[in-house]
């Protein structure tokens, strides 16, 4: 699977990996099937949410790696 990136878009994650939900939500992205969080990228989200993009990058690759 290709690594994520600050570029991907939320919703692509989602669809590809649906099982990474739970660690957006921990960060307080509750509203994943929304327009606005199924079009933004990672990067915006987490400026948005006030999320370190590099730790929330990390964690994610990890759980798709698994």
């Amino acid at each position: 699977m290709a690594k994520i990136t600050k570029d991907t878009i939320i919703g692509d994650i989602l669809d590809i990996a649906p099982h990474t939900a739970p660690i957006f939500l921990s960060i307080g992205m509750h509203c994943l099937g929304c327009p606005s969080a199924r079009g933004e990228t990672v990067e915006q989200a987490c400026m948005v949410h006030g999320v370190d993009v590099d730790s929330l990058l990390e964690k994610i690759n990890a759980n798709i790696a698994d």
